[in-house]
């Protein structure tokens, strides 16, 4: 086996703490390098959005000043992963290839191809588990098979006695006179649009930003369990897009708020990471989440086509309905979105204007920084009821009554609609007649009536 340097390839697990390829690496003792491809064969993985290219650039550059700042260099590569991952290695007569698992099958497809590859030259290859508290395999049916319903699911993984711990921080010795990369500028990843500085104003990419994020919401979690729902209110952890491009590991989250914690918070936002889970064993098992129903009978449902003008309204918060505009606009202005207000919006596409789901989860991967590949996809069938374990379809979120109870004060209404800047509540929640404010595009009372026939034309 050649006795080469390592090469660690990094995925969606942009941090070096944690980082279970680097820490193999450490313990190999060669010289390291740390390689990122562009990889944008939708074969292999389904593309990043524009938010998504975004918050990778803002990524990759910190990760660069990072790995540079211990003298190990981070090469970039665009083009066929499996290609350039073997020439690389070929390069630089490298003795290893570490890397973190992914779960989306043209992603594991590939990850067997190098690996057979790197038999074949006498190279070790190995990959590990940087990304899931749980990898799916391990959590199974007593008969067998995967689960259906998340309460089950979740109960299944405590079983387990829970995550492991965090690992240290790897020491990392760089490899001189590596090879050249790629310019990150020349990717072309930030948008050519006034759209990004909201997002800058928003987030800060890496993973110094994501450990910020994590100690503050460590800090103020027992706010978390009374707040999570109420949108105006600063509850949610807002780690998302972190987790989606691993700037933090679920591990280091998981022990640092909700292992041991004990309370009504903390074990509700360990929940919530079981859905991650949950979600990812979705996406395992049924690779081609973000384009089928999950339940088949979905298939006749008789979804719209939308009317010239009517899709446009939703995206850009023009409803008539603040709580689905504010989402929206929120949304656009920062690439996230709450998640009460998330199912709320969604409820409103696939139920009140009775367009397709696909529609919607396509709109989201392109704008949310933490469109994940399973995330995105379950959730979306959750709300139109398509999914394994989903609301139930007559589960209909009514904007005004949901914006009444999580926002009562119409704060976060008026922080994102501007034209309800000075309606003051209660009327802030149907104002209608409001100069300059659209009027409501649907009757929330008939187009509920006219989803639940479409539902029970396929139910016979």
């Amino acid at each position: 086996m050649p006795s080469g340097p390592s090469v660690v390839w990094l995925r969606a697990d942009l941090r070096i703490v944690d980082n279970p390829a680097f820490s193999a690496a450490a313990e190999r003792g060669s010289p390291t390098v740390v390689l990122y491809v562009l990889d944008e064969d939708p074969a292999v993985a389904r593309p990043p959005g524009a938010a998504s290219r975004w918050w990778l650039h803002g990524s990759l550059t910190a990760l660069g000043d990072a790995l540079a700042a211990r003298g190990v260099p981070l090469i970039l590569r665009r083009g066929p992963a499996q290609r350039i991952v073997r020439e690389l290695a070929e390069e630089l007569d490298a003795g290893a290839v570490y890397w973190n698992r992914r779960y989306g099958a043209g992603e594991r497809a590939q990850d067997a191809a190098i690996k057979r590859e790197a038999r074949g030259a006498r190279r070790e290859a190995r990959s590990f588990d940087g990304s899931l508290l749980f990898e799916p395999w391990t959590i199974e049916r007593p008969a067998g098979g995967p689960y259906a319903v998340y309460s089950a699911f979740w109960r299944a993984c405590l079983a387990t006695g829970g995550p492991r711990q965090p690992l240290p921080t790897p020491a990392l010795d760089g490899l001189p006179d590596a090879p050249a990369g790629d310019d990150l500028a020349d990717w072309g990843l930030l948008p050519a649009i006034p759209w990004a500085a909201g997002l800058t104003e928003t987030w800060t990419p890496g993973e110094a930003g994501a450990q910020a994020r994590l100690t503050e919401f460590a800090r103020t979690v027992d706010d978390y369990a009374r707040g999570r729902d109420r949108p105006g209110a600063d509850a949610t952890s807002r780690l998302s897009p972190h987790l989606r491009f691993g700037e933090v590991s679920p591990h280091q989250v998981w022990h640092a708020v909700a292992a041991g914690r004990g309370g009504a918070a903390a074990a509700k936002f360990g929940a919530e990471l079981g859905w991650r889970e949950f979600n990812y064993s979705l996406l395992f098992f049924t690779p081609d989440i973000a384009a089928r129903n999950l339940r088949e009978e979905f298939d006749a449902f008789p979804w719209r086509t939308a009317e010239p003008g009517e899709l446009e309204r939703w995206q850009q918060g023009a409803t008539g309905f603040p709580l689905v505009d504010a989402g929206m606009r929120q949304l656009w202005r920062t690439g996230w979105m709450h998640n009460r207000v998330r199912m709320v919006t969604a409820s409103f596409l696939v139920k009140n204007l009775r367009l397709d789901w696909r529609i919607g989860e396509d709109w989201f991967w392109d704008t949310l920084v933490d469109a994940d590949p399973a995330n995105n996809a379950a959730n979306w069938q959750w709300v139109a009821g398509s999914g394994v374990d989903a609301a139930p379809y007559f589960r209909v979120f009514n904007p005004i009554l949901q914006s009444r109870k999580f926002d009562p004060e119409g704060d976060y209404l008026r922080a994102w609609v501007d034209e309800l800047a000075g309606v003051p509540a209660p009327g802030v929640h149907e104002p209608v007649g409001t100069p300059g404010y659209p009027p409501p595009m649907v009757d929330l009372k008939r187009s509920r009536a006219e989803a639940l026939a479409a539902y029970d034309s396929i139910r016979r």
